[in-house]
């Protein structure tokens, strides 16, 4: 069957009529092929500006199998590299990259830019990412983390393509970001989050994770009946000494009689005694008694998974690129999945917000996205 492709913004159809009526239009089309024609005027022009701390790669129709890698093929971190990431992938070294951070189109059925977020079927947008998540799991090193970015929309799509990948077991989290909005709905509830989903190579406990801890506040101290010591002039809460159920896990060593109270503590009978000469106990309306936990001697409110404190891009920050997301957001996950000196990498980067949480947390990048421009954006943003 013939194509009809329109000169101006290169767009196809495949019934004449179909293309005649698009032609004669009172508002002209979008003039897409002017758009690259500049874009690549730009590459040229700015060439010194573009190739500042990376190389530019436009790379196409790469047909090399993971048999065939030359040392020469393998993609090297701190680069933005433009193309097709399938084809980028499979130049990326084999358990190489420690986190992934992976947003992907949602196939919500707009035009971003020079990728069409319109797919013809379910089956299509899943054959999509399964073989890129394929992909990412072969990239990552065993204490490799991946985290994907989606709305609640399609997330039991990837949580179903995750298990059968990474494995059910090797499911950490789910994290809900409040992304905010104000937007009115009278048939359904108004979504205000975005959802994270985090899987790890190998299991809890064998790849990386830091956990990161807030400074206690008023609320926390309201909540938690924080008290003033007066002997120590420190502020602190109150845990409990004894195991409320000794019968599961029974231990004779720590069962003895402290002031009239025989129960299976939680500390030797030598630690108890130090704890009351040091005035760490205090004891309830039944006389069992409580340690004291001094605040300054804690690591802090611990981050859980329900962030309401990254507001979605500020106006200080936006770069004119749709899709982009908050810095903080990113060098919060670069934290908590990755160690400085590390590789985190981004296959639908956009204008490479995790590139620059990299370079503020000190670790390496490697991004990949089909469309110059958010190469461009991102040179820019790193330079000024």
């Amino acid at each position: 069957m013939p194509k009809y492709t329109c000169e101006r913004c290169l767009k196809e159809f495949s019934q004449k009529s179909h293309y005649t009526k698009h032609q004669n239009k009172k508002l002209p089309c979008q003039d897409n092929k002017g758009k690259i024609e500049e874009v690549v005027e730009n590459i040229i022009i700015n060439k010194k500006l573009i190739s500042n701390n990376t190389e530019f790669n436009m790379i196409n129709n790469m047909e090399i199998s993971h048999s065939q890698q030359k040392e020469t093929d393998i993609l090297t971190s701190n680069t933005f590299y433009v193309g097709d990431n399938i084809e980028l992938l499979k130049n990326v070294k084999t358990n190489s990259i420690n986190l992934i951070y992976f947003d992907p189109p949602y196939n919500t059925g707009r035009n971003f830019f020079n990728f069409d977020d319109r797919f013809k079927s379910v089956d299509d947008y899943i054959t999509f990412i399964k073989e890129r998540i394929k992909e990412c799991f072969r990239c990552l090193k065993p204490c490799g983390n991946i985290l994907i970015h989606i709305e609640p929309r399609i997330l039991h799509y990837f949580r179903i393509i995750c298990d059968d990948i990474f494995g059910i077991n090797n499911f950490k989290n789910e994290i809900i970001w409040q992304t905010g909005g104000n937007a009115k709905n009278l048939y359904q509830l108004n979504r205000f989050h975005d959802t994270i989903i985090v899987y790890s190579k190998k299991g809890k406990g064998k790849c990386v994770f830091n956990p990161l801890y807030f400074p206690y506040d008023d609320e926390y101290r309201k909540k938690s009946n924080v008290k003033f010591c007066e002997i120590h002039k420190k502020e602190y809460v109150t845990t409990a000494l004894h195991n409320s159920q000794p019968e599961v896990n029974p231990r004779l060593n720590l069962r003895y009689e402290w002031k009239g109270n025989k129960k299976q503590w939680y500390v030797t009978n030598e630690k108890m005694i130090k704890l009351d000469k040091d005035n760490r106990l205090c004891y309830n309306k039944s006389n069992i008694p409580r340690i004291k936990r001094f605040l300054d001697e804690m690591d802090g409110i611990p981050l859980r998974d329900i962030w309401c404190d990254i507001k979605n891009t500020q106006s200080g920050e936006k770069l004119k690129y749709a899709t982009q997301k908050p810095v903080k957001l990113l060098e919060r996950i670069v934290k908590l999945y990755s160690n400085e000196g590390d590789v985190c990498m981004d296959i639908f980067a956009g204008s490479g917000t995790l590139g620059r949480a990299c370079i503020n947390e000190k670790r390496k990048y490697l991004l990949m996205d089909i469309n110059p421009d958010g190469k461009i954006i991102f040179d820019k943003s790193i330079i000024e």
